[in-house]
Protein backbone atom coordinates (compact mmCIF):
# COMPACT_ATOMS: atom_id res chain seq x y z
CA UNK A 1 0.00 0.00 0.00
CA UNK A 2 1.08 3.54 -0.76
CA UNK A 3 0.21 6.74 1.09
CA UNK A 4 -1.17 8.17 -2.15
CA UNK A 5 -3.77 5.37 -2.17
CA UNK A 6 -5.48 7.27 0.65
CA UNK A 7 -5.73 10.68 -0.97
CA UNK A 8 -8.72 12.62 -2.25
CA UNK A 9 -9.48 16.16 -3.37
CA UNK A 10 -11.48 18.37 -1.02
CA UNK A 11 -12.61 21.91 -1.84
CA UNK A 12 -11.71 24.22 1.05
CA UNK A 13 -15.28 25.54 1.29
CA UNK A 14 -16.45 22.10 2.49
CA UNK A 15 -14.34 22.28 5.68
CA UNK A 16 -16.91 23.02 8.39
CA UNK A 17 -16.16 26.18 10.38
CA UNK A 18 -18.96 25.88 12.92
CA UNK A 19 -21.23 23.14 14.31
CA UNK A 20 -24.76 22.41 13.13
CA UNK A 21 -27.65 23.15 15.49
CA UNK A 22 -29.35 21.09 16.68
CA UNK A 23 -26.35 18.76 16.75
CA UNK A 24 -28.26 15.77 15.43
CA UNK A 25 -29.42 17.63 12.28
CA UNK A 26 -26.04 17.03 10.62
CA UNK A 27 -26.06 14.92 7.49
CA UNK A 28 -25.45 11.19 7.90
CA UNK A 29 -24.03 9.06 5.09
CA UNK A 30 -24.79 5.37 5.66
CA UNK A 31 -22.48 2.79 4.07
CA UNK A 32 -23.22 -0.93 4.00
CA UNK A 33 -20.06 -2.88 3.29
CA UNK A 34 -21.95 -6.04 2.29
CA UNK A 35 -23.91 -4.62 -0.65
CA UNK A 36 -21.80 -1.46 -1.22
CA UNK A 37 -24.87 0.74 -0.84
CA UNK A 38 -24.79 4.43 0.13
CA UNK A 39 -27.78 6.18 1.73
CA UNK A 40 -28.19 9.82 2.74
CA UNK A 41 -29.90 10.59 6.04
CA UNK A 42 -29.83 13.03 8.95
CA UNK A 43 -27.93 12.06 12.09
CA UNK A 44 -31.11 11.66 14.13
CA UNK A 45 -32.03 8.82 11.73
CA UNK A 46 -29.23 6.73 13.22
CA UNK A 47 -31.77 5.29 15.62
CA UNK A 48 -33.26 3.38 12.66
CA UNK A 49 -30.06 1.33 12.39
CA UNK A 50 -29.87 0.40 16.08
CA UNK A 51 -31.85 -2.54 17.43
CA UNK A 52 -32.80 -3.81 20.86
CA UNK A 53 -29.85 -5.66 22.35
CA UNK A 54 -27.22 -3.68 20.43
CA UNK A 55 -24.55 -1.68 22.26
CA UNK A 56 -23.57 1.91 21.49
CA UNK A 57 -20.06 2.64 22.78
CA UNK A 58 -19.09 6.29 23.39
CA UNK A 59 -15.81 7.93 24.40
CA UNK A 60 -16.40 10.11 27.46
CA UNK A 61 -13.08 11.98 27.34
CA UNK A 62 -13.22 15.74 27.78
CA UNK A 63 -11.03 18.30 26.02
CA UNK A 64 -8.81 20.29 28.36
CA UNK A 65 -7.81 23.94 27.94
CA UNK A 66 -4.52 22.86 26.45
CA UNK A 67 -3.44 26.06 24.66
CA UNK A 68 -1.59 28.61 26.83
CA UNK A 69 -0.14 31.89 25.53
CA UNK A 70 2.61 34.05 26.99
CA UNK A 71 5.80 36.03 26.48
CA UNK A 72 9.39 34.86 26.80
CA UNK A 73 11.03 36.36 29.85
CA UNK A 74 13.55 38.99 28.80
CA UNK A 75 12.87 39.35 25.07
CA UNK A 76 9.06 39.52 25.43
CA UNK A 77 8.72 37.40 22.28
CA UNK A 78 5.33 35.77 21.85
CA UNK A 79 5.14 32.08 22.78
CA UNK A 80 2.40 29.45 22.73
CA UNK A 81 2.48 26.27 24.81
CA UNK A 82 0.32 23.37 23.61
CA UNK A 83 -0.07 20.81 26.38
CA UNK A 84 -0.06 17.17 25.26
CA UNK A 85 -0.01 14.93 28.33
CA UNK A 86 0.30 15.46 32.07
CA UNK A 87 3.37 13.94 33.74
CA UNK A 88 2.45 14.94 37.28
CA UNK A 89 3.88 17.51 39.69
CA UNK A 90 2.93 20.42 37.36
CA UNK A 91 5.04 18.96 34.52
CA UNK A 92 3.71 18.32 30.99
CA UNK A 93 4.81 17.07 27.63
CA UNK A 94 4.12 20.03 25.38
CA UNK A 95 4.77 21.70 22.04
CA UNK A 96 6.14 25.22 22.26
CA UNK A 97 6.03 27.60 19.32
CA UNK A 98 7.88 29.05 17.61
CA UNK A 99 9.89 25.84 18.04
CA UNK A 100 13.13 27.23 16.57
CA UNK A 101 13.23 29.92 19.24
CA UNK A 102 12.60 27.55 22.14
CA UNK A 103 15.52 26.55 24.37
CA UNK A 104 16.02 24.60 27.56
CA UNK A 105 15.74 26.92 30.54
CA UNK A 106 13.48 29.45 28.82
CA UNK A 107 10.77 30.92 31.03
CA UNK A 108 7.45 31.97 29.55
CA UNK A 109 5.37 34.51 31.44
CA UNK A 110 1.67 33.77 31.01
CA UNK A 111 -0.43 36.58 29.55
CA UNK A 112 -3.56 36.11 31.64
CA UNK A 113 -1.93 35.82 35.07
CA UNK A 114 1.42 37.35 36.03
CA UNK A 115 1.75 34.91 38.94
CA UNK A 116 2.21 31.97 36.57
CA UNK A 117 5.11 31.08 34.31
CA UNK A 118 6.23 28.01 32.37
CA UNK A 119 9.84 26.80 32.30
CA UNK A 120 11.24 24.60 29.51
CA UNK A 121 12.91 21.75 31.40
CA UNK A 122 13.80 19.49 28.46
CA UNK A 123 13.85 19.84 24.67
CA UNK A 124 12.55 16.82 22.77
CA UNK A 125 14.00 15.60 19.49
CA UNK A 126 10.57 15.39 17.83
CA UNK A 127 9.41 18.81 19.04
CA UNK A 128 7.85 17.54 22.26
CA UNK A 129 9.26 19.35 25.29
CA UNK A 130 8.93 18.81 29.01
CA UNK A 131 7.64 21.98 30.64
CA UNK A 132 6.89 22.84 34.27
CA UNK A 133 4.38 25.35 35.62
CA UNK A 134 5.34 27.61 38.50
CA UNK A 135 1.99 28.13 40.16
CA UNK A 136 2.31 30.14 43.39
CA UNK A 137 -0.06 27.83 45.25
CA UNK A 138 -2.65 27.30 42.50
CA UNK A 139 -3.70 23.78 41.51
CA UNK A 140 -3.19 22.55 37.95
CA UNK A 141 -6.94 22.58 37.47
CA UNK A 142 -7.13 26.21 38.60
CA UNK A 143 -4.29 27.18 36.28
CA UNK A 144 -5.89 25.71 33.16
CA UNK A 145 -9.25 27.18 34.06
CA UNK A 146 -7.63 30.61 34.47
CA UNK A 147 -5.12 30.79 31.61
CA UNK A 148 -5.87 27.94 29.22
CA UNK A 149 -7.86 27.98 25.98
CA UNK A 150 -9.72 25.18 24.20
CA UNK A 151 -7.44 24.05 21.34
CA UNK A 152 -9.55 24.23 18.19
CA UNK A 153 -8.00 22.61 15.09
CA UNK A 154 -6.03 25.05 12.90
CA UNK A 155 -8.43 24.68 9.95
CA UNK A 156 -11.22 26.27 12.04
CA UNK A 157 -10.50 29.94 11.48
CA UNK A 158 -13.07 31.59 13.72
CA UNK A 159 -13.89 31.38 17.41
CA UNK A 160 -16.62 29.33 19.04
CA UNK A 161 -19.27 31.10 21.08
CA UNK A 162 -19.19 28.52 23.86
CA UNK A 163 -16.42 26.01 24.52
CA UNK A 164 -19.08 23.33 25.08
CA UNK A 165 -19.57 23.40 21.30
CA UNK A 166 -16.31 21.44 21.10
CA UNK A 167 -17.30 18.97 23.84
CA UNK A 168 -19.65 16.01 23.55
CA UNK A 169 -22.78 16.16 25.72
CA UNK A 170 -21.46 13.09 27.57
CA UNK A 171 -17.87 14.33 28.09
CA UNK A 172 -16.75 13.67 31.64
CA UNK A 173 -13.06 12.80 32.08
CA UNK A 174 -10.51 15.55 31.44
CA UNK A 175 -7.48 14.64 29.37
CA UNK A 176 -7.99 15.05 25.61
CA UNK A 177 -6.39 17.76 23.48
CA UNK A 178 -8.90 17.22 20.68
CA UNK A 179 -12.55 16.19 20.74
CA UNK A 180 -13.75 12.71 19.75
CA UNK A 181 -15.69 14.48 17.02
CA UNK A 182 -18.06 11.72 15.94
CA UNK A 183 -19.70 12.06 19.35
CA UNK A 184 -20.45 15.75 18.83
CA UNK A 185 -23.58 14.81 16.86
CA UNK A 186 -25.40 13.21 19.78
CA UNK A 187 -27.87 15.21 21.86
CA UNK A 188 -29.15 14.19 25.27
CA UNK A 189 -32.60 13.71 23.77
CA UNK A 190 -31.31 11.42 21.02
CA UNK A 191 -29.38 9.32 23.55
CA UNK A 192 -32.55 8.90 25.61
CA UNK A 193 -34.40 7.71 22.51
CA UNK A 194 -31.59 5.24 21.79
CA UNK A 195 -31.82 3.85 25.32
CA UNK A 196 -35.61 3.74 25.06
CA UNK A 197 -35.28 1.42 22.10
CA UNK A 198 -33.49 -1.15 24.24
CA UNK A 199 -29.99 -0.26 23.10
CA UNK A 200 -27.34 -0.36 25.81
CA UNK A 201 -25.18 2.79 25.96
CA UNK A 202 -21.76 2.30 27.53
CA UNK A 203 -18.58 4.37 27.80
CA UNK A 204 -14.85 3.96 27.34
CA UNK A 205 -12.24 6.66 27.84
CA UNK A 206 -9.45 7.40 25.37
CA UNK A 207 -7.72 10.75 25.74
CA UNK A 208 -7.26 11.96 22.18
CA UNK A 209 -3.76 13.21 21.35
CA UNK A 210 -2.43 15.16 18.38
CA UNK A 211 -0.63 12.11 17.00
CA UNK A 212 -3.96 10.62 15.94
CA UNK A 213 -4.40 13.29 13.28
CA UNK A 214 -0.89 13.57 11.90
CA UNK A 215 -0.44 12.61 8.24
CA UNK A 216 1.63 9.55 7.40
CA UNK A 217 4.85 11.11 6.06
CA UNK A 218 7.19 8.22 5.20
CA UNK A 219 5.66 4.87 4.38
CA UNK A 220 2.64 3.11 5.85
CA UNK A 221 4.85 0.25 6.98
CA UNK A 222 7.23 2.52 8.90
CA UNK A 223 4.61 4.77 10.49
CA UNK A 224 4.41 4.54 14.27
CA UNK A 225 1.33 5.68 16.19
CA UNK A 226 1.68 7.89 19.24
CA UNK A 227 0.61 6.28 22.50
CA UNK A 228 -2.82 7.31 23.79
CA UNK A 229 -4.12 6.51 27.26
CA UNK A 230 -7.40 4.59 27.48
CA UNK A 231 -9.61 2.83 30.00
CA UNK A 232 -12.32 0.17 29.62
CA UNK A 233 -14.20 -0.75 32.79
CA UNK A 234 -15.26 -4.24 33.86
CA UNK A 235 -18.91 -3.22 33.47
CA UNK A 236 -18.44 -1.96 29.90
CA UNK A 237 -16.55 -5.12 28.93
CA UNK A 238 -19.20 -7.34 30.50
CA UNK A 239 -22.12 -5.60 28.76
CA UNK A 240 -20.41 -5.75 25.37
CA UNK A 241 -19.44 -9.42 25.74
CA UNK A 242 -22.93 -10.41 26.90
CA UNK A 243 -24.54 -8.48 24.06
CA UNK A 244 -22.36 -10.11 21.43
CA UNK A 245 -23.03 -13.55 22.88
CA UNK A 246 -26.76 -12.83 22.55
CA UNK A 247 -26.41 -11.70 18.92
CA UNK A 248 -26.29 -7.94 19.50
CA UNK A 249 -24.09 -5.63 17.46
CA UNK A 250 -21.46 -3.22 18.73
CA UNK A 251 -21.69 0.33 17.34
CA UNK A 252 -18.45 2.20 18.09
CA UNK A 253 -18.74 5.99 18.03
CA UNK A 254 -15.47 7.35 16.69
CA UNK A 255 -12.13 5.96 15.65
CA UNK A 256 -10.84 6.50 19.20
CA UNK A 257 -13.47 4.11 20.51
CA UNK A 258 -12.63 1.58 17.80
CA UNK A 259 -8.94 1.61 18.68
CA UNK A 260 -9.61 1.19 22.40
CA UNK A 261 -12.01 -1.72 21.86
CA UNK A 262 -9.80 -3.51 19.37
CA UNK A 263 -6.72 -3.04 21.56
CA UNK A 264 -8.46 -4.71 24.49
CA UNK A 265 -9.98 -7.58 22.48
CA UNK A 266 -8.67 -11.12 22.48
CA UNK A 267 -8.09 -12.96 19.19
CA UNK A 268 -11.51 -14.63 19.46
CA UNK A 269 -13.34 -11.36 20.08
CA UNK A 270 -13.72 -11.29 23.86
CA UNK A 271 -13.32 -7.79 25.29
CA UNK A 272 -11.14 -7.45 28.39
CA UNK A 273 -11.35 -4.61 30.92
CA UNK A 274 -8.13 -2.68 30.54
CA UNK A 275 -6.26 0.44 31.56
CA UNK A 276 -3.21 1.30 29.53
CA UNK A 277 -1.92 2.95 26.38
CA UNK A 278 -2.49 1.98 22.78
CA UNK A 279 -0.39 2.40 19.66
CA UNK A 280 -2.65 0.21 17.55
CA UNK A 281 -2.46 1.16 13.86
CA UNK A 282 -5.53 -0.16 12.06
CA UNK A 283 -5.08 -0.31 8.29
CA UNK A 284 -6.53 -2.40 5.44
CA UNK A 285 -6.12 -6.08 6.18
CA UNK A 286 -6.79 -5.69 9.91
CA UNK A 287 -9.19 -8.40 11.26
CA UNK A 288 -11.80 -6.59 13.39
CA UNK A 289 -12.65 -8.55 16.52
CA UNK A 290 -15.31 -6.57 18.40
CA UNK A 291 -16.75 -3.72 16.33
CA UNK A 292 -19.70 -4.29 13.98
CA UNK A 293 -20.42 -0.69 12.94
CA UNK A 294 -18.58 2.63 13.16
CA UNK A 295 -20.01 6.12 13.56
CA UNK A 296 -17.40 8.57 12.31
CA UNK A 297 -16.75 11.95 10.74
CA UNK A 298 -14.95 12.57 7.44
CA UNK A 299 -11.17 12.51 7.84
CA UNK A 300 -8.10 14.19 6.39
CA UNK A 301 -6.37 12.57 3.39
CA UNK A 302 -3.27 10.45 4.01
CA UNK A 303 -4.04 9.95 7.71
CA UNK A 304 -4.27 6.88 9.91
CA UNK A 305 -7.93 7.79 10.56
CA UNK A 306 -8.78 7.43 6.88
CA UNK A 307 -6.83 4.19 6.76
CA UNK A 308 -8.83 2.87 9.72
CA UNK A 309 -12.21 3.47 8.06
CA UNK A 310 -10.78 2.09 4.81
CA UNK A 311 -9.91 -1.08 6.69
CA UNK A 312 -13.47 -1.28 7.95
CA UNK A 313 -15.39 -0.42 4.77
CA UNK A 314 -12.87 -1.41 2.10
CA UNK A 315 -10.46 1.07 0.53
CA UNK A 316 -12.16 1.51 -2.84
CA UNK A 317 -15.63 1.75 -1.28
CA UNK A 318 -14.60 4.39 1.27
CA UNK A 319 -12.86 6.54 -1.34
CA UNK A 320 -15.91 6.27 -3.61
CA UNK A 321 -18.03 7.39 -0.65
CA UNK A 322 -15.74 10.37 0.00
CA UNK A 323 -16.06 11.43 -3.63
CA UNK A 324 -19.84 11.19 -3.29
CA UNK A 325 -19.66 13.27 -0.11
CA UNK A 326 -17.77 16.01 -1.96
CA UNK A 327 -20.29 15.93 -4.81
CA UNK A 328 -23.21 16.13 -2.35
CA UNK A 329 -21.54 18.97 -0.40
CA UNK A 330 -21.16 17.16 2.91
CA UNK A 331 -19.33 19.19 5.57
CA UNK A 332 -15.91 17.79 6.52
CA UNK A 333 -13.75 17.36 9.63
CA UNK A 334 -14.40 18.22 13.29
CA UNK A 335 -17.62 20.24 12.96
CA UNK A 336 -18.65 18.39 9.82
CA UNK A 337 -21.20 15.73 8.95
CA UNK A 338 -21.16 12.06 9.91
CA UNK A 339 -20.88 8.61 8.42
CA UNK A 340 -22.22 5.28 9.63
CA UNK A 341 -20.36 2.23 8.30
CA UNK A 342 -22.09 -1.10 8.78
CA UNK A 343 -19.60 -3.98 8.66
CA UNK A 344 -21.55 -6.94 9.99
CA UNK A 345 -25.29 -7.28 10.17
CA UNK A 346 -27.29 -10.18 11.52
Amino acid sequence: MKIEDFNYNLPENLIAQHPIYPRDYAKLMVLNRKDKSICHRRFYDIIQYLSKGDVLVLNDTRVIRARVKGLKEGTKGKREVFLLSYLGDFRWKALVSPAKRTHKGDRILIDKDSRIYVEIEERGVSGENVVRFETHGLSMEEILKTVGNIPLPPYIKGKIVNEEEYQTVFSEKDGAVAAPTAGLHFTEDLLEKVKGKGVKVVYITLHVGLGTFRPVKETIEKHKMHREEFFISEETARIINESKMAGGKVFACGTTTVRALETAATFNGVLKPMKGKTRLFIKPGYPFKVVDAIITNFHFPRTTLLMLVAAFAGKDFILDAYNVAVKECYRFYSFGDAMLIIYRRG
